[in-house]
């Protein structure tokens, strides 16, 4: 599917009715805020103050303080993970940090499978072109990566040689490696449609075991909180500019947990609200984040739904995605919702939050959702999360609001008490594009 059908697919008949003054915000202040709620439940921390009135108030109407709350039919709450949850993106650094550290499971051949799995061969889109200007395709940097590979597999004592990381890192194969994995991350997002795109990065755990992954990735966190936050470019060494010549791939780094969050987390859990996660990040990873005490989310790892691939009989990822199961992005995050929650619970969510396309369309799709929460990311005003984002600007300060934009400062990691973004390494927020 493209691009343009995942948009077209989440934008409901409501939208219609969204004015064009809305999408036109820009900078905007915010209007005078309504009485604060009877009982303030969240922690005030950076909430913008409408957003955490109407959660507070959500939690009040249906939680156990409600005279209607029933335990056996509780209400629940979907969230998202990535830049929702948490500051940044799991899967993204467990990849970066994948790769310094080498931790594959992989041999030569099976990661040649993994790279090539569902990439078309058309070149990869103007922008990802190399250093000279040449169109770069998965035809011609594979080779690259795994003549890289097979250097780094046969010489590395943590794969199949006797050299420490310290020593195989003193090679040009090392830096022209990881950076042309990761520049291919970048290139198959940027080129190809959403159902090619997310699943490539999880087929390399290929060969690794759910242990493994859920270890590499609280080392990832770990290593990801004492991390600036800040933009980190790599580039392929001038001596091995192999088939697909010099590239260059940069991300931002510094990925932090949100007080916030973890706070919402455990109040609609007092509050009696069931809570779970829907993500594109591979499962395993995000159970460990989502779960793991010493990272604050307390979220029981048999309630996250995130992407899922196939496993041996030792238990060992293989890459190929789980047959009869639904990729967790787009219109497959409702269809994962239909099929897991509304099926158990016989109702929607009341409460969902994202930040992305990906997570555009549970955030329409259920009668029963009473509160969408959104981070402002500045989404494109042309798709139906940049819609919700303009309607909430629109919305804000009137109680009947659905749409809750909250704001945040990249520069920081952390939320701000208004709808506002402000980009990295910029001090000006927006509320709109």
């Amino acid at each position: 599917m493209s691009q343009a059908f995942h948009r077209r697919l989440a934008v409901s008949a409501l939208l219609a009715a969204i004015t064009s003054a809305a999408l036109l915000g820009g900078c905007v202040s915010s209007p005078a805020h309504p009485p604060a709620s009877s009982q303030q439940i969240l922690a005030t921390g950076q909430w913008d103050r409408f957003n955490r009135q109407q959660l507070d108030a959500l939690i009040q109407q249906q939680g156990k303080r409600s005279p209607s709350y029933n335990p056996e039919r509780p209400p629940y709450a979907v969230f998202d993970w990535d830049n929702t949850s948490i500051f940044l993106d799991i899967e993204e650094a467990v990849l970066v940090y994948q790769l310094e550290h080498l931790r594959f499971g992989a041999t030569p051949q099976q990661l040649e499978v993994a790279l090539r799995r569902n990439i078309p061969r058309t070149a990869f889109k103007s922008e990802y072109r190399n250093a000279a200007g040449r169109e770069v395709s998965i035809n011609t940097i594979v080779p690259d990566i795994l003549t890289s590979y097979r250097w780094l597999y046969s010489h590395y004592q943590g794969l199949a040689g006797t050299q420490s990381l310290e020593q195989v890192r003193q090679s040009p194969h090392y830096q022209a490696f990881i950076t042309k994995v990761r520049y291919l991350y970048e290139a198959i997002g940027g080129s190809f449609d959403h159902d090619t795109a997310y699943p490539w990065v999880t087929y390399l755990f290929t060969g690794l075991t759910e242990a493994e992954v859920r270890s590499m990735t609280r080392e990832t966190v770990q290593w990801q909180l004492g991390q600036p936050i800040e933009k980190v470019r790599w580039s392929t060494p001038s001596q091995l500019p192999g088939r697909a010549g010099i590239v260059e791939v940069s991300w931002k780094n510094g990925l932090r947990l949100v007080p916030e969050m973890q706070n919402l987390y455990a109040h609609l859990r007092d509050a009696g609200f069931d809570i779970w996660v829907c993500s594109a990040s591979f499962v395993d990873v995000v159970r460990e984040i989502a779960s793991n005490p010493s990272f604050g989310y307390q979220q029981p790892s048999d309630r996250v739904l995130a992407m899922e691939l196939e496993r041996d009989g030792q238990g060992r990822i293989q890459p190929v995605f789980r047959q009869g199961y639904d990729q967790t992005q787009g219109p497959g995050k409702t269809r994962a919702i239909q099929r897991f929650l509304v099926s158990r619970y016989g109702y929607g969510p009341a409460l969902v939050a994202g930040d992305s396309e990906g997570d555009q369309n549970m955030m329409a799709d259920f009668a029963d959702t009473q509160k969408v929460l959104i981070i402002n990311r500045l989404r494109d005003p042309s798709t139906a999360i940049g819609h919700f984002s303009a309607e909430a600007v629109r919305q804000h300060g009137k109680p009947e609001a659905r749409y809750l934009l909250q704001g945040r400062d990249d520069n920081s990691g952390q939320f701000v008490p208004s709808q506002l973004h402000i980009p990295l390494q910029s001090t000006t927020g927006k509320a709109l594009p």
